[in-house]
C-alpha cells in the first residue's frame, strides 16, 4: 500500500440525470414497434406536427395531422418517451420494449404557468455570469471547444450571491451543436446547478441526438474516429468492462482509494481562524503570516490508494442466474485508462494538499468513482439503470459535452489502442 496526498473537498459532481436507454441481455437484436398519439391533456384534441423523441438516443418522429407518431423498428430496452410542442410542457411516459409491439399516448399539459418556478432578478454581471454556465456546462476539452450553443438566448441564467450558486435552465431547449463529434444536441428541459461552496455541478435534462450532414467523406471518417476516442476510456466504456469483466483487457486499472480524516485539521482550522477573525484589514506580523502558513498547510484529509488492482469479485456482483450485474464495492475507487493520455487541456481538478504534491500522470487517464447507492444495476451496454448512483472527479469530471455521446452509440466491436 502507498499513500498520496490529495483534497477530497474539490469533487466535480457531474449528474447527468438522463432517461435511461438500457439494453436486457441477450435482446441486443430483438426489435419491435413503438406506435402511440400525442394529445392536448386538456382537450384530449390531436396535436399534429410534435416531436416525439426516445430521450438520449438518436431516435425521433414528428406526428401526423392526427397525432400519432410511429417508431418501426426499436432496440428492445426501457425508454423515456418524450413529446415536444410548441406552448406545452413535455411530456413523458417510460416504455419497456421487448419482440411485441406497444403502444402508448403522451398527454401534453399547457405550458401557461411553465417559467413560474424559475426566478430571474436583474443581474449585472449576466454576460460574465453565463459565460461561467458555458464553460462549466459545454466544458474545457478539445472536443468541447468544438460545441456551440446555438439558442443562448434561449438560456436563463442566475447567479445567487448570498448562496454562491449559479443556475441555468431553458423553456424550450438548448441546441448544441458538437463539430467534433457530428451531433446536434437539443437539451429539453434542462435544469443546471453549479454550488460554487461546495464545488458541485449537474444538470439534468431530456436531450435528443440528431445526426449531422458532414461535408464530405473525410469529415465522416473524422467524427467516426473522434466518436471512438470519446467512447474510449469514459465512464459507460468501464463500466460496460465491468459487467463483461473486462477490465484490463479494456485498458482499465482499478484500485481502492480511502479518503482518512486529519485528526490534526479541526485545531489548526480554529487556530486559523481564530487569529484571522476581525482583522481583515489589519497588517499580520512576521510571526502570525508564519503561524498562518504552517496551519494552512494541514491537510483536511489524507487519500490512501492501495497499488493492488482490485479484483472483479470486489467490483461487482452477479444476480444468481447471472442476468444481471450490479456495481457494488466498498470505499472509492480509482480508474486509470492505460491506454490514452489525458487531454492536452486537462487540468487535475483536485489539487494535492501539502508540500509533496504528486502529479498527474501524463501517460493515462485517473478518475475517481464513487459508488453513492449499492448494488446499481449496469447494462450490458454500460450505462446504469440509475444514473444518479454514481459521483465521478477528476478526467471524468473534466469531460462535459465534448464528449457526450448518445446511448444508443454503438462502438467498434473491438476497441484497439491508438
Amino acid at each position: 500500500m502507498s499513500r498520496i496526498l490529495s483534497s477530497p473537498k474539490l469533487l466535480l459532481r457531474l449528474c447527468l440525470l438522463l432517461s435511461s436507454w438500457m439494453m436486457t441481455g441477450g435482446s441486443a437484436r430483438a426489435q419491435s414497434s413503438l406506435r402511440g398519439v400525442v394529445l392536448d391533456s386538456v382537450t384530449r384534441q390531436p396535436l399534429a406536427f410534435a416531436s416525439v423523441f426516445l430521450a438520449n438516443t438518436t431516435l425521433g418522429v414528428t406526428t401526423t395531422e392526427q397525432g400519432q407518431f410511429e417508431f418501426p423498428k426499436v432496440p428492445a430496452g426501457t425508454y423515456d418517451v418524450v413529446g415536444s410542442y410548441v406552448g406545452y410542457r413535455l411530456g413523458k411516459k417510460a416504455g419497456l420494449m421487448g419482440t411485441t409491439p406497444q403502444q402508448i399516448t403522451l398527454l401534453l399539459a399547457p405550458a401557461a404557468s411553465q417559467l413560474g418556478e424559475v426566478v430571474v432578478r436583474p443581474n449585472p454581471n449576466r454576460a460574465a455570469d453565463y459565460q461561467k454556465f458555458v464553460e462549466l456546462f459545454v466544458g474545457r476539452t478539445t472536443f468541447s471547444r468544438q460545441c456551440r450553443i446555438r439558442n443562448p438566448d434561449d438560456v436563463l441564467v442566475d447567479f445567487d450571491p448570498t448562496k454562491n450558486v449559479l443556475t441555468a435552465a431553458s423553456y424550450k431547449f438548448v441546441q448544441v451543436d458538437n463539430q467534433a463529434l457530428g451531433y446536434r444536441i437539443k437539451y429539453f428541459g434542462l435544469r443546471f446547478t453549479c454550488d460554487f461552496k461546495e464545488s458541485i455541478v449537474s444538470f439534468y435534462g431530456e436531450p435528443v441526438f440528431e445526426e449531422m450532414t458532414a461535408r464530405n467523406p473525410r469529415q465522416q471518417r473524422l467524427w467516426v474516429a473522434n466518436r471512438a476516442q470519446a467512447y474510449r476510456g469514459s465512464l459507460t466504456h468501464f463500466l460496460k468492462s465491468v459487467h463483461d469483466n473486462r477490465v484490463a483487457a479494456e485498458g482499465f486499472l482499478a484500485q481502492k482509494l480511502r479518503i482518512v480524516p486529519n485528526w490534526q485539521f479541526p485545531r489548526a482550522d480554529s487556530l486559523r481562524r481564530a487569529l484571522l477573525r476581525g482583522r481583515l484589514n489589519e497588517v499580520l506580523t512576521a510571526a502570525e503570516n508564519d503561524s498562518l502558513n504552517r496551519w494552512g498547510s494541514v491537510p483536511p484529509a489524507f487519500s490512501m490508494l492501495y497499488t493492488a488492482p482490485r479484483p472483479i469479485d470486489s467490483l461487482r456482483r452477479v444476480s444468481a442466474d447471472g442476468a444481471k450485474v450490479f456495481l457494488n464495492y466498498t470505499d472509492r475507487l480509482r480508474v486509470s485508462y492505460l491506454r490514452e493520455s489525458p487531454d492536452p487541456l486537462f487540468r487535475t481538478q483536485s489539487l494535492p494538499y501539502g508540500t509533496n504534491k504528486a502529479p498527474a500522470p501524463i501517460d493515462r487517464q485517473v478518475s475517481q468513482l464513487i459508488l453513492l447507492t449499492r448494488n446499481t444495476e449496469i447494462q450490458p451496454n454500460g450505462h446504469l439503470v440509475n444514473p444518479l448512483a454514481v459521483f465521478t472527479d477528476e478526467y471524468w469530471g473534466f469531460e462535459k459535452m465534448g464528449e457526450f455521446l448518445p446511448q444508443n452509440y454503438l462502438p467498434p466491436a473491438a476497441v484497439p489502442a491508438p
